[in-house]
């Protein structure tokens, strides 16, 4: 076993093109650290819809310059098969750790395939690079990221020549071509022969954010904005110049890109203590709202004063918006603004805005969770998943945005502004409208995968029959698909007023369960009893359903 596993990583060694990952595999090798050497060659890490994603190191399980390099080849040979004899495939990266090399050699092994190549010309967000596969008519994209993931991880998404990232059969078709690269040696890598992309392609991205912004629209909202440490702040501060709007108030110790992101332990906004500095600086601001971008900028979170709006206390407590709530929110600025086609969410998201769309008439429609499906929604107009991912452009960016959503959000704020109203205010107004739509999330992150199947063969095998008191009246085990739906691995389930889905994170060593109560609310001032009741139902829920997950 050990012989074998020491053959293995000596193969790897020899084909590795990276000094620090062969230094790395080298001293395992040199210390026989059998354990550490079987966590990485133990298998390959999969490609799939969510491309690849994983710890930085040496060996098959984990993100290197030989592990990109493979999948690359399989991208190319994939695109050729499709009748994509030299078609440009469209190359942007992050600023993690690695990433500018992984670009390079895509784009290295693109043009030795006989492609065309183009790499955008540094770290930008990856809208743009979704933006600009459309753009410049490439047959693909490759964004080398990791978004919100730990420092230590990077990944590598790819798009199709229609600007949305891959769904099956694509992700098993370009996996089984990626397993059929018999060694490096194969793959041609000339060190020269593709484009580096000039600044049009990000000025053409930032001329379509107007787009977003309705004539002649109020532009008064200040802000506070972090970056997370990533690549958004100089594309958004320019879209922001451009729109007109205050120039944003930057969380300066997050505001340049750093792959070591020192200053949280997660760099998403979602995570605890993340925001802690944007609020701090809020409050010496005392801005309109709070917009921070993940790292790779293609999500938005938005943070509000959650107090009296005339209270000059800047001391006053700053909280986050739930996705679900952003996401009614900006549905709710379209529909006044006269939007029309389709309104798209995951399966995840809030009931809410199906309630929106149907009040103004609007088709709705509900897909699997991720992009990749939500932006394939016949006449997409507006899409939304309650992992702070906003489609508001489709025409322009088909996957989530986090600079158009930050400019949409922000012309809402200063439209209420201009009414003495809040991003409060309208949340309120549309609970009663539609029933209070509470949201809530238990995520369990794990160290060893297993627990996770675990945890959904016992909910399938021990299915509980109540949650916080209230009846299950429907379970759907989503592996069997539903009319609407593709199979996928998960649950949900229906209850009198409330709804449940369990799925294991397609990104994360995580189980997420998103949970939903609907409150019936007849007037503005039921709205506090509402929530009290929202609050304590969720609670419930969370706990049985960790009791019934055994987690």
């Amino acid at each position: 076993m050990h012989d074998e596993l020491i053959a293995q990583a000596q193969a790897w060694l020899t084909e590795d093109p990276d000094p620090d990952t062969r230094t790395e595999l080298a001293r395992l090798l040199d210390a026989q650290d059998h354990t550490e050497l079987a966590a990485r060659f133990s298998g390959t890490l999969q490609f799939g819809t969510a491309g690849l994603r994983g710890e930085l190191g040496a060996g098959p399980m984990r993100m290197n310059r030989s592990v990109v390099i493979r999948a690359a080849a399989g991208l190319a040979a994939y695109l050729k098969k499709q009748g994509h004899d030299d078609g440009l495939v469209v190359i942007g990266y992050d600023a993690r750790h690695k990433s500018h090399d992984f670009a390079q050699d895509t784009a290295a092994v693109m043009t030795g395939a006989g492609l065309r190549a183009a790499v955008l010309p540094r770290p930008l967000p990856t809208p743009v690079l979704a933006f600009a596969i459309r753009h410049l008519g490439a047959v693909a994209g490759v964004e080398v990221t990791a978004s919100h993931n730990p420092p230590r991880d990077n990944g590598y998404k790819v798009y199709l020549g229609d600007g949305s990232q891959i769904v099956p059969p694509a992700d098993a078709d370009i996996a089984v071509e990626i397993a059929a690269v018999p060694s490096l040696t194969t793959v041609p890598r000339p060190t020269q022969g593709w484009d580096t992309l000039d600044d049009s392609v990000l000025d053409a991205y930032l001329a379509r954010t107007d787009a977003v912004l309705a004539k002649d629209s109020p532009r008064t909202a200040r802000t506070v904005y972090t970056a997370m440490h990533g690549v958004g702040k100089d594309v958004l501060l320019a879209a922001f110049a451009r729109a007109g709007f205050p120039a944003p108030a930057l969380v300066t110790e997050q505001a340049d890109p750093d792959p070591d992101f020192p200053t949280v332990a997660f760099p998403n906004p979602e995570e605890p203590g993340a925001m802690d500095l944007a609020f701090a600086t809020a409050r010496a601001t005392a801005p309109d709202l709070i917009i921070a971008n993940d790292p790779d900028a293609d999500r938005c979170a938005v943070a509000v004063r959650d107090g009296n709006d005339n209270d000059t206390d800047t001391d006053t407590d700053w909280r986050m918006l739930r996705g679900d709530e952003v996401g009614a929110l900006l549905a709710a600025h379209l529909v006044h603004r006269g939007a029309t086609g389709t309104f798209a969410e995951s399966i995840v998201s809030s009931s809410l805005l199906g309630r929106i769309a149907e009040k103004a008439g609007l088709p709705h429609v509900e897909t699997l969770t991720g992009f990749k499906w939500i932006a394939r929604a016949e006449g997409l107009r507006y899409g939304y998943e309650e992992a702070l991912g906003y489609c508001v452009d489709p025409d322009g960016v088909r996957d989530k945005d986090g600079i158009t959503a930050a400019l949409l959000i922000t012309e809402l704020a200063s439209r209420l502004k201009s009414e003495g109203r809040t991003l409060l205010d309208l949340l309120d107004d549309l609970a009663v409208e539609h029933g209070l739509h509470a949201t809530d999330q238990l995520s369990v992150r794990v160290e060893d995968l297993s627990l996770i199947a675990a945890a959904m063969h016992r909910l399938r095998e021990q299915p509980p029959t109540e949650l916080a008191g209230l009846p299950i009246t429907r379970t759907d085990d989503l592996t069997q698909g539903t009319e609407s739906l593709p199979p996928t691995d998960g649950l949900r389930y229906t209850l009198d007023g409330a709804r449940v889905i369990v799925r294991p994170s397609g990104t994360e060593p995580k189980l997420k369960c998103y949970l939903e109560v609907v409150i019936p609310v007849a007037s503005h001032t039921d709205l506090p009893t509402a929530r009290a009741k929202a609050t304590t139902l969720l609670e419930s829920i969370k706990r049985d359903l960790s009791t019934a997950a055994g987690i």
